[in-house]
This record gives structure tokens, C-alpha cells and sequence, in this order.
């Protein structure tokens, strides 16, 4: 049971009295989870049957039994109960976006490890094939960015989102393939999986994703990506922009590894959307 959604369900059906208890608990969460029914109809300016009957009307069985269900609730994150206060003006949200942006950034050319992106660029461009896994709404799409980076180069590379696939494709890869993975939170499990499988059958790993996390720890190369994010919960992740800029690195070193063959297949490329889609040169390059 969620009771913060059940409130927002029954909100406009509640009496006074009962919204005056449903604001306390909106506006002053950790009062409410430490508080007595006494202590809370004193609060709300209520009687504790009030309380009793405002509780079951979100579906608990007692007073007792709202309370294990708030503290429950509490493991949610708070930062969701009471969102940071934000301007939605549309100049300072995109203000906020680009400074958030513009720190990832600043941050991981801080912190990067050269010699691990070396080393995966170095296997990544020797290797038969490369498939590219994430799960997820944000590894998702790093899987198919690190498709749509080196498949460029002539390389030979798949992405996948799905686990079973994934699991699949490790148990059919060749010890001349590459098997690289994006995590966020380094606790894809799925994902850990893989790569244990992948070892096993002495096949190279790699991850983009936290330093000492589970994923990290299960991963031969490893390219630790460690962001703090702040508790906007309406901003998007600027997280996933210092991973697109890491795998811009990574495709990058690759490119210069092979550095013939990537010509001849980029040439290639370009010629066919001058020819059929662009008629000049003068678009973006790469694209």
C-alpha cells in the first residue's frame, strides 16, 4: 500500500477535519511518523476517532496499522514526499538544466579514468563483435548510443535492452567478442549475471557505471561514472549526459585506434546521405 496515493485519490472526498489531518502528513511527514494518535488529533485540532476513521479510510486496519504503513512509505525517499522547491519560470529552469549539464561535464573530465577508457577503446576496436547492454530508461539508450557511435567505424556491434537477450547473446558470444554494459546505479543484477558469464568463457567486459557498485566489481575494464544528483525530482537525470559525453570519448579513442578502416567506412557513410538525402557536404559531420 502506497498511502501517499491513496490520499491523492481520496483528498477532495475528505471531511475538514480529515484534510486537516492529510495536511499534516503532506507538509510535516516526519511529525506524522513519530506522533501518537493523541499527539496528531491535538495537532490536527481533531478527536482521536476522527484519527481513527481518517485511517481507515485510506485502508488501514487501526491506527497501528497506518503508522507501520508510513514508516514503510518512508523508505520511498522524502525527497518525493516534499519536492525541493523549484522555479518553474522557463528562464531559470533552463538555467538549471544547463548548469546541471555543464557540471556533469565539468565533473567527469575531473574524475576520469584515461587509462581504463584506453584500455576498453584498445579491445573495443579489436574485437569480432561488441554487444552493448542496458536496461532501463537511461542505460537503454547508452546501449543503443554506443551501437549508433561505432557501428560507424565498420565495426560489427548489436545493443540490447531486454535481459533475456541478453543472457542469450553472452552465452552465444566468442572470446574474441566484447560484451560492454551501462548502470547507473551499478545494481543491475541482470546485468552482473552477463558479465559472469562472459568471464567465465573468457570473453572481455567492460562498464560504464558507479565505482565498487556490483556491476563495477563483476567487470573486467571499468569506466566509473560517480555523479552526485541533488533532490529535484522533477529534473531530468543530468547523469546520463556525462555518460553520453564518456561513450563520445570512448567512440572517439576507438576511431583513432583504427584509424584507417574507420575512414574508409565514415567516407562511405557520408557519400550515401549526400547522394540520397543531403546533396552537400555542409550538414553535420558524422550524421
Amino acid at each position: 500500500m502506497d498511502i501517499f496515493s491513496t490520499l491523492q485519490d481520496e483528498k477532495a472526498r475528505l471531511s475538514p477535519s480529515e484534510n486537516r489531518i492529510a495536511d499534516i502528513l503532506l507538509n510535516n511527514f516526519e511529525f506524522a511518523v513519530n506522533a501518537s494518535i493523541i499527539e496528531l488529533a491535538e495537532k490536527a485540532d481533531v478527536s482521536p476517532p476522527t484519527v481513527t476513521r481518517f485511517c481507515r479510510r485510506l485502508g488501514c486496519e487501526s491506527f497501528s496499522d497506518f503508522k507501520v504503513q508510513l514508516a514503510r512509505t518512508s523508505y520511498v525517499g522524502m525527497r518525493y514526499l516534499q519536492p525541493e522547491p523549484k522555479s518553474s519560470n522557463p528562464s531559470d529552469v533552463a538555467q538549471d538544466i544547463i548548469t546541471k549539464a555543464q557540471n556533469a561535464l565539468f565533473l567527469l573530465h575531473r574524475s576520469l579514468d584515461l587509462a581504463a577508457i584506453e584500455q576498453a577503446a584498445a579491445k573495443l576496436a579489436r574485437a569480432g563483435m561488441i554487444y552493448a547492454f542496458g536496461s532501463g530508461g537511461n542505460s537503454s539508450m547508452i546501449a543503443n548510443e554506443l551501437q549508433n557511435r561505432l557501428f560507424r567505424f565498420g565495426l560489427h556491434v548489436t545493443a540490447s535492452s531486454d535481459h533475456g537477450m541478453q543472457l542469450m547473446l553472452t552465452a552465444a558470444a566468442k572470446p574474441t567478442d566484447v560484451l560492454i554494459g551501462s548502470s547507473f546505479s551499478g545494481r543491475n543484477a541482470e546485468l552482473v549475471r552477463s558479465f559472469a558469464l562472459a568471464r567465465g568463457m573468457k570473453i572481455t567486459t567492460i562498464a560504464l557505471t558507479q565505482s565498487n557498485s556490483p556491476v563495477a566489481q563483476s567487470a573486467d575494464i571499468v569506466i566509473p561514472i560517480d555523479l552526485a544528483e541533488g533532490n529535484n525530482i522533477f529534473r531530468p537525470t543530468s547523469t546520463r549526459i556525462a555518460y553520453l559525453a564518456a561513450v563520445d570519448i570512448l567512440a572517439s579513442l576507438v576511431a583513432y585506434n583504427m584509424q584507417p578502416e574507420a575512414t574508409v567506412t565514415l567516407r562511405r557513410i557520408k557519400q550515401q546521405l549526400v547522394t540520397h538525402r543531403d546533396g552537400d557536404d555542409r550538414q553535420l559531420l558524422g550524421d
